[in-house]
């Protein structure tokens, strides 16, 4: 096949500004589609107990999506770099609203792992073609503001869909609020066909190292390996520490006031990464994270948690739109799809280890200990940002 053929279809012209059309449109599509996701999430587990799943068996259900979406990235990252964008970010939100359509019809935990499985595929594909359309619609030298404004959906279905999800399904049941959630999910997938896209040569489609790996973002990569790796404990073991710590009421405003505080942080920490350089802002921003960590380990009570939270808003809040548009920046507009796939692999995998070492650590030494073990990574990181502050510094250029 040429690779002077065309493909995509609809055309778009060179972005001058953040807010343009297309941005608009995948802003949108990713914001319903994260409501969706956030609403889900947090009831799938409670629908599981219901089903009378052990907790065991609830954790499985709960870590099923990530084994799919790890295994389909290696299809991901070609097809999105190999076709048409937009088709594939429509398809993938109408599987995620199929598996959410299975959560309303399932009546047993077997038929709900199948539908964990099925949004674990969907997911392979869409947060990567996102973040590669999003970071296409962008002026290459407004990148790390538009990144962080983008994340701002994610933010903000991260502050109210759990809440929504809760109590929709106290006054709908579980069932009518997984449709609604589908239903949702449908809508995303109507706004990600409004994308106007910018015609650039088609590639062949290859399964290759390659094709899915970035090896120039490795780095960034990384990065969010360990800080993913660090972060990831508090969704896992926060509410049980805090009620170690006699801090069970309202313990649940954490997130909120995170999630809150990332919408002055993202969009601020993009504007100054695109004005001083991503180097200059990671270090203090890892430097917060470390704090957070440390004021966890030592709180006593509500409000030593929630300054806590507001503190992480500026650590980890702010590191992973920095990272996601370096990530961008070190590879060439054709193969954004697998610099995002490269990104969201070194998420995924501190994901997946991160609760597993922190686990065990709690285990032998405790929580206190915990949260101040989980440094390390965050301490490696801020070595492997100095140590490459150069080629940081350089990326895009």
């Amino acid at each position: 096949m040429s690779t002077t053929t065309m493909v995509q279809s609809d055309r778009q012209e060179i972005p001058t500004k953040i807010w343009n059309k297309t941005f608009i449109s995948v802003f949108i599509a990713n914001a319903l589609m994260y409501l969706s996701q956030q609403m889900m999430n947090t009831l799938v587990a409670k629908y599981a107990n219901h089903l009378g799943a052990s907790a065991t068996i609830v954790g499985v259900v709960m870590s099923m999506f990530t084994y799919t979406a790890l295994l389909l990235k290696l299809i991901s990252a070609p097809a999105i770099d190999s076709f048409n964008r937009k088709y594939i970010l429509t398809g993938a939100m109408m599987v995620m609203a199929i598996a959410f359509f299975g959560y309303s019809f399932s009546t047993s935990v077997p038929i709900l792992m199948a539908s964990r499985l099925l949004q674990g595929a969907g997911q392979a594909f869409t947060a990567t073609c996102c973040l590669a359309l999003a970071s296409d619609a962008l002026p290459s030298d407004k990148l790390g503001a538009g990144i962080g404004y983008f994340s701002l959906a994610q933010a903000a279905c991260q502050a109210i869909g759990p809440t929504v999800g809760l109590s929709l399904a106290t006054y709908l049941g579980y069932n009518n609020t997984f449709l609604i959630g589908a239903i949702l999910m449908v809508c995303a997938a109507f706004a990600a066909t409004r994308v106007k896209l910018e015609a650039r040569p088609r590639k062949k489609f290859v399964i290759s190292v390659h094709s899915v790996f970035a090896k120039e973002a490795l780095i960034p990569a990384a990065l969010m390996f360990t800080l993913s790796l660090a972060y990831c404990n508090i969704n896992s073991f926060l509410v049980i520490y805090a009620g170690e710590r006699g801090v069970e009421t309202n313990i649940g405003l954490f997130f909120t006031v995170y999630a809150v505080t990332l919408l002055f942080t993202r969009p601020t920490i993009g504007k100054l990464s695109d004005k001083y350089g991503l180097q200059r802002v990671l270090i203090p921003a890892m430097c917060c994270f470390a704090v957070s960590f440390l004021m966890i380990s030592f709180a006593s009570n509500l409000p030593m948690f929630l300054l806590a939270a507001f503190v992480s808003a500026f650590g980890y809040g702010a590191c992973q739109p920095a990272i996601q548009a370096l990530c961008m920046k070190c590879v060439p507009k054709e193969r954004r799809g697998a610099g995002s796939c490269t990104n969201y692999i070194g998420n995924d995998l501190g994901n997946l280890a991160g609760p597993i070492i922190a686990g065990v650590v709690a285990e032998k030494l405790g929580y206190t200990s915990m949260w101040r073990i989980m440094l390390i990574p965050v301490f490696f990181a801020m070595i492997l940002t100095f140590v490459f502050r150069k080629r940081i510094a350089n990326a895009g250029k």
